[in-house]
């Protein structure tokens, strides 16, 4: 059975390029990047545990970093909630027009909906009476 051939990768100047640039846009500044961040733990750690650092003042640093994302994310929360009390404040001025239109044609529409809730009531009392006889006779005549 022949091995599978694997085909060769272009060799166009438009692969060369875009090759070039995954290392220099990519993998470079994300090697960096961690080699910084390695970098900034270790001074941390040897600037606070060795020589003399003041432990209490690393954690009220930390805090700070800890807590600044969740202020930043309160204040987008603040500015959308004032933003939609402001866009329901212009509205409000409109809704007593149309508030009242509803009013009156419920008003108007009132003696029809009382007609249909009765008309949907008495069967269901017509019913209950039913099942209240009924269960008269069996509890009179059943022992």
């Amino acid at each position: 059975m022949e091995k599978a051939k694997l085909p060769k990768p272009p060799v166009h100047h438009s692969y060369k390029v875009h090759r070039n640039q995954v290392i220099t846009q990519i993998i470079m500044p994300v090697l960096l990047s961690t080699l910084l961040l390695f970098v900034g733990i270790i001074l941390l750690i040897r600037s606070t545990f060795y020589g003399g650092g003041d432990v209490g003042r690393w954690a009220a640093v930390s805090t700070m970093w800890i807590l600044t994302p969740v202020i930043l994310i309160g204040i987008i929360v603040l500015a959308v909630l004032m933003i939609i009390i402001y866009y329901f404040s212009q509205a409000l001025g409109a809704l007593p027009k149309y508030t009242s239109m509803a009013q009156d044609y419920i008003y108007h529409a009132r003696t029809y909906i009382i007609h249909a809730a009765k008309a949907v009531e008495r069967p269901v009392r017509a019913l209950t009476r039913v099942s209240e006889k009924i269960q008269e006779f069996f509890s009179a005549y059943m022992p």
